[in-house]
């Protein structure tokens, strides 16, 4: 079988890392990586060639390098203002796309994106790793075959630490969008709107900067509830905040409950994990089972080979673009809006 030739753009996203290693790990891959920048690196952040150093990436120091080199597909990482251009640039050599959340910045950048792929004849996917996960699915019959009666409402809730100390780009609204309301909205609106086959009509958002207000890095809302409804009239409501302390155990967490007339689904995306404490640092919690990440790039990597566009594609992506930009222009306006 003809291996693959994958390239990783960036490594501004958290979750870059990941991918390496999951590349790393397959025997029907080649990966080159570069970590676009298009601007200075932060002082105390590792970026470039020292990083790839550090993961075992193999890597060149120019996009023209890996034009050159003529990947079949790309993961895009970066900033989520450089989402465009990357994604244009490879959609133009022909090149499937797997593309971190969120989408874009705006509608219209996302709008944009969509069309260069379809132009192009190559597929965008987004990186919602969540979506594989098998309660979500066994949720998904309940809803779809009617066992839980007409759904009628949802709650969803996506915590977290802050990752500012990680990547400060997450908390400046120039580079990122917007905060807390970008960065923990759109797995649990992907989420709905898998579930529930609706385009959102009316979304209404409150959010503050009380979390990590006094860091000299956080620029952005830190905290919000955003409250969304649908055409067929559900009304559901995300948590989508950076709530958890930094020096306190990982418990980053996403949830989800499906109310219907005739019953209530949840799921705990998370929630299996060994709990246990120790005399430094305290409280522990191991998850276990299977990878997430390893589900989504199988599938997208099943997606390149075959031609089939993998789901959640670039439309899922800019349905809940449209969520999210309708969140920070609610807490903008403080007033419900159209979407």
């Amino acid at each position: 079988m003809k291996k693959l030739k994958i390239a990783l753009l960036s490594f501004a996203h958290v979750h870059a890392r990941s991918y390496v290693q999951l590349l790393k790990d397959r025997d029907d891959v080649e990966f080159l990586s570069t970590d676009v920048l298009f601007g200075p690196a932060p002082e105390d952040e590792l970026r470039g060639r020292a990083q790839a150093e550090e993961w075992g990436a193999p890597y060149v120091e120019t996009l023209d390098e890996i034009w050159e080199w003529g990947p079949d597909a790309v993961v895009v990482q970066s900033e989520n203002v450089n989402h465009r251009p990357l994604v244009e640039a490879a959609a133009a050599r022909g090149a499937h796309i797997l593309c971190e959340k969120p989408l874009a910045t705006t509608v219209a950048d996302g709008e944009a994106m969509l069309q260069a792929c379809a132009d192009n004849n190559v597929f965008l996917m987004m990186a919602y790793p969540i979506h594989f996960e098998s309660g979500v699915e066994t949720v998904r019959e309940l809803v779809s075959s009617g066992k839980l009666g007409t759904v009628v409402g949802a709650t969803g809730t996506n915590t977290g630490r802050i990752p500012v100390n990680r990547r400060a780009w997450f908390c400046d609204p120039e580079q990122a969008g917007g905060g807390a309301l970008v960065d923990h909205t759109v797995h649990c609106a992907e989420l709905l709107d898998y579930l529930l086959g609706s385009e959102p009509v009316k979304v209404h958002a409150v959010a503050n900067k009380i979390f990590h207000a006094d860091h000299p890095k956080v620029h952005t809302e830190t905290a919000g509830l955003v409250t969304v409804t649908y055409a067929n009239g559900v009304v559901a409501t995300i948590d989508c905040s950076w709530s958890l302390l930094p020096e306190g155990p990982l418990l980053d967490g996403l949830t989800l409950e499906v109310v219907g007339s005739d019953g209530i689904a949840s799921v705990d995306t998370f929630g299996t994990a060994v709990e246990g404490y120790a005399s430094q640092p305290g409280m522990q919690r191991l998850p276990f089972g299977p990878n997430l990440d390893g589900r989504m790039v199988e599938a997208f990597l099943e997606g390149v080979r075959t031609g089939q566009a993998p789901q959640p594609d670039g439309a899922a992506g800019l349905r809940t673009q449209r969520i999210v930009n309708g969140a920070l222009d609610s807490f903008a306006r403080g007033e419900a809006v159209q979407v």
